[in-house]
Order: C-alpha cells, then sequence, then structure tokens
C-alpha cells in the first residue's frame, strides 16, 4: 500500500525542462519572480532612503524636537 504521489511524474519532468531550458537567472525564472526578487528589494530601498533623508532634513532644521 503505496501513498499516491503528489505531482505526476511526466507532470514534473515537463516542469523541469521548462526551467532548465529558459536562459535566465534561476531566482528570476518563474512569472511572478521579478516582484518577491526585484519589485521588494527597490521599495524597501526607496523607502529607507526617504526616510533617511527625511530625517537628516528635519535635524538640520531643528523640526519635531522634544522640549
Amino acid at each position: 500500500m503505496s501513498e499516491a504521489p503528489f505531482r505526476l511524474r511526466e507532470k514534473l519532468i515537463e516542469c523541469q525542462k521548462y526551467f532548465q531550458n529558459i536562459h535566465k537567472h534561476t531566482y528570476l525564472k518563474g512569472p511572478n519572480d521579478r516582484i518577491t526578487s526585484v519589485g521588494i528589494p527597490i521599495a524597501l530601498a526607496a523607502s529607507s532612503i526617504f526616510m533617511i533623508g527625511r530625517g537628516i532634513y528635519n535635524m538640520s532644521h531643528g523640526i519635531g524636537k522634544k522640549e
């Protein structure tokens, strides 16, 4: 009594052939991988640069100090 496979072997081999024949970086092979590999790091970098810039501006003009 063996358990049924999670995915059919033919389907698995088909997916392996598809991903092995793509001439892109490994982390950009899926259709939505650009969002997680490129979009999110760019958004984090942009927001951190904005907050650092705003902090420097506030410090140089004396805004937001507690008395």
